[in-house]
């Protein structure tokens, strides 16, 4: 059997198709899986032993482009596939499997995808989590009513490169003499998602103060957030926080998160990247919820505030006052390291 997925575009959403690629590989351990993914997806997967191949998807998020999308399912003819997955709920998603002929067609229920999907799933509901709506599309339709369906819920596990982690640790200047405090200040999704820079600011300076050392993760994006930490470090404990936000690639990244002693990290990419690779873990919700998106590791300690607008799941605070992130004090964070330890 050959089977085709058409991945998610955000990184925490890839880090969870994971379980779906295991759950394949488990039922059909002979199959050849393919992954069609945004580029920037792409060092996940081959991180992913499931995955035997990764393809690009060279159109961005928004792009519809019918001739294109057809152009890409045609060449994708010669592949022979048996089956595809379409993970996005959007139209657009599932041109392409469409397009590329091939027979069986499964995905969950989403703009008008009667026709375009041929085994069409509509009881999402019944599946809190998105990772188990993800897992559920690897099992026949009948048997999947419902969560308790579920034969079994894999976690992602992402595999490390240790050559390219020395390399990393060589070519940024870092050791493990101390132990590691791994930061993850931004989100991709938007402000509501952001706990304080000051508030990260006192973790890093507590820690720093016993002993450790602080590794600030992120992209370019991150870069400000991660400068202002740094910059409200004390003189003397500067030499222990090293900025790098916009300088590794995801490879490096998830090489260097994997001798984390401890992450915080809000709810992001990089947090499920740290799940995902088992590090203790810190996950910080502002107006999201972990009822629906949570860390998938065992040592792992969910904190937010309990303010009756939270979760809203907007990208920007509806009431300008972020009150669910600034009232969420770097003390209850510190606690929370220390049962995870």
């Amino acid at each position: 059997m050959k089977i085709l997925v058409i991945g998610p575009s955000w990184v925490g959403d890839m880090v969870m198709s994971q379980s779906l690629y295991i759950s394949l590989k488990q039922q059909h351990p002979q199959a050849e899986l393919h992954v069609m993914a945004p580029s920037w997806c792409c060092a996940l997967l081959e991180r992913m032993p499931e995955v035997d191949k990764a393809i690009v998807m060279p159109l961005g998020h928004g792009d519809f482009k019918l001739a294109e999308r057809f152009r890409l399912g045609r060449q994708l003819t010669k592949e022979g596939y048996d089956w595809a997955i379409v993970q996005p709920n959007s139209l657009k998603s599932a041109l392409i499997p469409l397009f590329a002929g091939i027979r069986k067609r499964t995905g969950w229920k989403g703009e008008s995808r009667y026709g375009l999907l041929n085994d069409l799933r509509s009881n999402k509901t019944d599946f809190p989590l998105m990772v188990e709506r993800y897992a559920a599309l690897a099992y026949p339709k009948p048997e999947m009513k419902d969560r308790h369906c579920l034969p079994s819920l894999p976690w992602p596990a992402l595999s490390v490169d240790l050559e390219n982690q020395q390399q990393a640790l060589n070519n940024l200047q870092l050791n493990t003499d101390r132990p590691i405090l791994a930061l993850c200040p931004g989100a991709e999704f938007g402000p509501s998602k952001r706990w304080p820079e000051q508030h990260y600011a006192e973790v890093a300076r507590q820690k720093i103060a016993e002993g450790w050392q602080v590794w600030i993760f992120g992209s370019a994006k991150d870069r400000v957030v991660a400068e202002t930490i740094t910059a409200h470090q004390p003189d003397a404990m500067r030499v222990h926080c090293h900025l790098l936000a916009g300088k590794t690639s995801l490879h490096q990244a998830i090489d260097l998160m994997a001798l984390a002693t401890v992450v915080i990290s809000n709810d992001s990419g990089l947090m499920h990247i740290a799940a995902a690779l088992q590090r203790p873990l810190v996950g910080v919700y502002g107006s999201t919820s972990p009822q629906y998106t949570p860390p998938l590791a065992e040592k792992v300690a969910v904190v937010h505030t309990d303010i009756e607008c939270r979760p809203c799941f907007k990208r920007e605070c509806p009431l300008g006052h972020l009150k669910c992130l600034r009232d969420l004090t770097p003390n209850k964070v510190i606690n929370a390291i220390e049962k995870i330890k």
